[in-house]
């Protein structure tokens, strides 16, 4: 064998070897969609902190004057107020509020106290099983995407993006709540009178999926980075210069999310403006360079990101979006019958 034919053999025999890697493989299942029940004036509701914790007490009593008007009862994580660096607490402590609300069968409904940081250390020790055994509404935003992603992909749960407990809810976000846990009745989210940029017109259905692009970037190549395939991706962020959102992007369409979804929405990016803007590219340009190409129905300005006038969304339900009128319709039952 000549050496020309030699290493044209050895190619094509390490081509067909499988890749090593320093990680487990990342396989996609198909979890069929656990829906979660209703509550009712009077429950019992869960308030924990697994990522931050408050930077100052303002916020316990706001989450206390926001379920009172809603006639729901609050309870504290035993952990809540606990301090570990920029934490809410130790991993275990953070871990056994969440574990300890999903048990207790008083507690009809788990919401976040805030964001933060310090969700994707807990995600390799959740019990996945306790969760899928025990649905309940799940809420949050920032940094919970984290758990949203990570429910979604090992356990099928529909969980919800939107305003936190010591967030001061408006009108809107109090009718949504209603409408939705009480109710079980979503929304058309719309931004009404607030004006969205269509990016590329047009109607999709798809799985609803996404939340805070960084958090959600951070994810990639994990077993909790979602399958993207013939979803809608909704993003938001805060605190990030454009070159930094430009990486991000670069990172979903490197990961062949983009290259998969159905639709786009983005929401707010606040404080997201460059330091040096001579020397920068906009929000607008690298959405219109990432997002256009894709030839898919996309449009930026939903209430979605870090604002007091939110939308709650279901994540995992299946959706329409219509990129022309700016807004998400849930197409499917997202609650337990009964």
């Amino acid at each position: 064998m000549d050496k020309r034919t030699f290493i044209k053999t050895l190619g094509l025999s390490m081509a067909a070897m499988p890749l090593s890697t320093s990680g487990p493989a990342v396989v996609h299942r198909y979890r069929s969609p656990i829906h979660p029940p209703t509550i009712k004036k009077g429950d019992a509701i869960g308030v924990i902190t697994p990522s931050s914790p408050l930077i100052d007490d303002e916020g316990y009593p706001i989450a206390d004057a926001n379920f009172e008007a809603l006639g729901l009862q609050l309870r504290w994580g035993k952990n809540v107020g606990r301090k570990y660096g920029y934490l809410a607490g130790t991993d275990e402590e953070r871990l056994a509020d969440l574990h300890d609300m999903f048990a207790d069968p008083h507690i009809k409904a788990i919401i976040c106290l805030r964001g933060g940081s310090g969700a994707a250390r807990l995600l390799d020790k959740l019990d996945y099983g306790l969760i899928a055994r025990n649905p309940k509404i799940f809420l949050g935003y920032s940094d919970i995407t984290a758990f949203h992603q990570a429910i979604h992909t090992q356990t099928g749960l529909i969980t919800f993006h939107g305003a936190v407990a010591n967030s001061r809810w408006t009108p809107m976000v109090f009718d949504q709540f209603k409408q939705l846990f009480f109710q079980g009745q979503p929304p058309i989210y719309a931004a009404n009178q607030r004006p969205v940029r269509t990016l590329t017109p047009g109607i999709a259905e798809g799985k609803l999926l996404g939340g805070n692009l960084t958090v959600l970037t951070g994810l990639a190549g994990s077993p909790y980075y979602p399958d993207f395939t013939d979803s809608i991706l909704f993003l938001e962020d805060i605190g990030e210069e454009p070159y930094r959102i430009d990486r991000m992007f670069s990172q979903l369409a490197l990961s062949g999310a983009l290259q998969r979804i159905k639709g786009f929405v983005f929401g707010r990016c606040s404080d997201c403006e460059a330091s040096n803007p001579g020397n920068s590219l906009t929000l607008d340009q690298i959405l219109d360079n990432y997002i256009k190409p894709l030839d898919i129905p996309a449009y930026q300005g939903a209430l979605i990101g870090h604002m007091d006038e939110q939308f709650i969304l279901p994540v995992g339900a299946r959706v329409r979006m219509d990129a022309d009128w700016g807004s998400i319709t849930v197409v499917e039952n997202i609650f337990a019958a009964g």
